[in-house]
């Protein structure tokens, strides 16, 4: 086990923690061009990309999450989920 969680990520969150930040850091660059030049379509477009990069970090916790859950259940510290049983139909 390593100390960092950054060492033990998977491929797919590494990629998305990396994508949100580049996304992010573009449109927050395009607002600042925007601004200077007031161009006011530019500022909304740059939202937008921003708006894509908080989806994309968020979408990051939730692989992390879930990658999370997966090691603490093959270290035994928590046990697996049981698939949940059909409800019997009433005749």
């Amino acid at each position: 086990m390593t100390n960092t969680p950054w060492e033990a990520s998977s491929g797919l969150y590494k990629k998305l923690a990396f994508g949100s930040m580049i996304i992010s850091g573009t449109g927050i660059i395009l607002a600042i061009i925007g601004a200077n030049m007031k161009n006011l379509p530019l500022m909304y477009t740059a939202i937008g990309i921003i708006g894509v990069g908080l989806l994309t970090h968020i979408a990051g916790m939730v692989v992390r999450a879930r990658d999370a859950k997966a090691w603490r259940v093959s270290q035994g510290i928590v046990p697996a989920s049981r698939p949940r049983r059909e409800r019997k139909k009433k005749s």
